[in-house]
């Protein structure tokens, strides 16, 4: 389960990842509009580790992240940025194809080993809520022969090459359906 805080983030999730979208050359411009997310637990408790579906332009965007209580050492590159959360202090938030715990949950996704989890609200120490996910990740395996690297899908509407055989992570929302993660 993914214990999340009712908290202040500044900025919020989405001006990080429109701040980040627009220093990216496939991240279009424009109003963002969030579709939705989903999260895996890292088995350590100390990383959270999110995919971030939103639409902007015509085009359904993937922003898989990570977020820190310190700077992960050597991925300055791979920053997206900081935000001040209410509950955690500082968070540093990272590109999560740069950081070894999101890529270890997304091979275990792949592999069938992880799952997406459930998403706990707390106040304090008082559950609150149990919501819904609006994404959620379905696991297609692939054949015995495909072990390659794994690749994360950033443009939906363009879905990452040579998907025969290799295990696919696909996320469905209210209105679509996509692979985000392939090996």
């Amino acid at each position: 389960m993914a214990i999340l805080h009712r908290a202040t983030l500044t900025p919020s999730k989405p001006a990080l990842v429109e701040a980040w979208l627009d220093r990216q050359p496939w991240g279009g411009s424009g109003e963002l509009e969030v579709i939705g997310s989903y999260r895996f637990d890292d088995p350590e408790g100390a990383v959270g580790v999110e995919g971030i579906l939103v639409r902007r332009a015509g085009q359904v965007l993937h922003a898989p992240l990570t977020y820190r209580g310190a700077p992960l050492e050597g991925a300055e590159a791979s920053l997206v940025g900081t935000t001040s959360h209410s509950a955690l202090g500082t968070r540093w938030v990272y590109e999560a194809a740069s950081d070894p715990v999101a890529v270890a949950c997304f091979t275990r996704a792949l592999a069938g080993e992880q799952d997406q989890v459930t998403l706990e609200l707390y106040e304090g120490e008082e559950l609150i809520a149990r919501p819904e996910p609006a994404v959620r990740l379905q696991r297609r395996p692939g054949s015995a022969a495909t072990t390659g690297d794994l690749r994360l899908a950033r443009v939906l509407t363009d879905p990452p090459e040579a998907l025969d055989g290799a295990e696919q992570l696909v996320a469905t929302w209210s209105d679509g359906e996509a692979v985000v993660a392939v090996r």
